[in-house]
């Protein structure tokens, strides 16, 4: 009779932990339109849905004032055994003062951003051990706070909008110790994420710079080894219908479909779990700024810039440290 060995009861957390953020969200998106729907057109019970949106409307904003995170929420040990499944790791290069804000600008996006979720989403990675009086806010587009219920879910695990009030708030009404943390390339670097992929979003991506120096917040560049290794994508002929179809649809949601998957829930299978391969997050030396309420583009391109060649520097001092061969380079476009 086939029992379950420790280690089979480990790994089954693990995918269970992988598989129930990303599903979470679909599930629990699906039953509040789905639901909600249902309440008004087919029983007579359609005043819950309007006391749903009256509150929904009360609370609007508060995604960006704060969100309303839960230490219990981001203290599941359903979180550590995410944290375990690659596993994920956080490497300080730098002391980081509480004395500060900061603006962490992380790269690559990745296909689903696994790292810095699991760094700054949860309290499970060792983040508050590692830098110690730092409050991490991981900032995402307004969407996921549009349906009840998700976006309480998504609130409680410290999640707030990157919205231009959002970030102003963060870091003029919690006082300092804050780190806004803003994945620069955002869904638009979904279409470079592939193993053995160096490109970034960082070119025409001005607007955190600007925001850094109007609150004089420091900006650390932050660099993900092996994030865009987790999953495979077929890359289609330039030019092709599919490829034609890609590029439209993401100019018109801003969203790049991608045709990825990674391993099953055997070694050698395929599925659309991630690979279980390590993930370092390599957090650089804070880039100080002045505090400038309007500044000029000429400043912020001078800034951005720097930060820049700050992030380059960052990952050419690491990478060969994860596999990566000493002549390659970051690409931005």
């Amino acid at each position: 009779m086939f029992l379950p060995t420790k280690k089979d009861f480990k790994a089954a957390m693990e995918f269970f932990a992988i598989f129930q953020w990303a599903l979470s969200a679909f599930v629990i998106g699906s039953i509040s339109i789905f639901g909600n729907l249902y309440l008004v057109l087919f029983t007579p019970y359609w005043p819950v849905t309007v006391l749903i949106l009256t509150w929904l409307a009360f609370d609007w904003k508060t995604p960006e004032r704060g969100g309303r995170r839960s230490k219990w929420v981001r203290r599941w040990c359903l979180w550590k055994n995410y944290c375990n499944y690659f596993p994920i790791k956080i490497l300080k290069t730098h002391d980081i003062s509480p004395s500060h804000n900061y603006i962490l600008a992380c790269h690559p996006h990745g296909l689903m951003s696994h790292s810095f979720f699991g760094h700054f989403a949860t309290d499970t990675s060792g983040f508050s051990k590692v830098f110690p009086g730092i409050t991490p806010y991981l900032l995402t587009l307004g969407a996921f706070f549009w349906l009840p219920f998700l976006r309480e879910y998504v609130m409680a695990t410290g999640i707030c909008s990157v919205s231009k009030s959002s970030m102003d708030f963060l870091l003029t009404q919690r006082g300092t110790g804050n780190m806004l943390v803003v994945v620069i390339g955002g869904l638009a670097e979904c279409k470079y994420s592939f193993p053995g992929n160096f490109t970034l979003v960082l070119k025409k991506r001005y607007g955190f710079v600007h925001m850094a120096l109007q609150h004089g917040a420091a900006l650390i560049p932050a660099y993900a080894f092996g994030e865009t290794n987790l999953y495979n994508q077929h890359i289609f002929t330039p030019g092709g219908w599919i490829n034609r179809f890609q590029e439209w649809f993401r100019s018109i949601v801003h969203i790049y479909p991608c045709a990825f998957h990674g391993r099953g829930f055997t070694r050698n299978s395929w599925g659309l779990l991630p690979y279980d391969i390590p993930v370092t997050t390599v957090v650089g030396k804070p880039l100080l700024l002045p505090k400038i309420v309007n500044p000029s583009q000429e400043i912020v391109d001078k800034y951005h810039q720097l930060y820049i060649e700050a992030l380059r520097k960052l990952f050419d001092e690491h990478k060969t440290k994860y596999g990566i061969s000493e002549t390659q380079e970051l690409e931005f476009v």
